[in-house]
């Protein structure tokens, strides 16, 4: 089993970064892929960046060239780097991790960007 648990959501306005941080604990060394989803008010979860077992990465559209993930397997951690945060960024960020696909989840943490 993995955990995952994330910090540094918090409210930020349009424009600003923000970086949220995730720390996996337990069986880590099964970890090849990692990644960000979130999920907005009245909408489904969607899948914002990964970095893949290959170390190539993913991002979803809205966020490419604004977002950058990145990962510590040293310290077991994963970052999201969020620069020119738009309100419609706003959401609960998780983190996810896993062997194969991204099935190891964390609890979430708020990021809310005010216009």
């Amino acid at each position: 089993q993995v955990q995952l648990v994330e910090s540094g959501g918090g409210l930020v306005q349009a424009g600003e970064s923000l970086r949220l941080s995730c720390t996996a604990t337990g069986y880590t060394w099964n970890i090849n892929v990692v990644g960000w989803y979130r999920q907005a008010p009245g909408k489904e979860r969607e899948l914002v960046a990964r970095i893949n077992y290959d170390g190539t990465t993913y991002y979803a559209d809205s966020v490419k060239g604004r977002f950058t993930i990145s990962r510590d397997k040293v310290m077991d951690t994963q970052a999201l780097q969020m620069n020119s945060l738009k309100p419609e960024d706003t959401a609960v960020y998780y983190c996810a991790a896993g062997r194969v696909v991204l099935d190891y989840w964390g609890k979430g943490t708020q990021v809310t960007v005010s216009s």
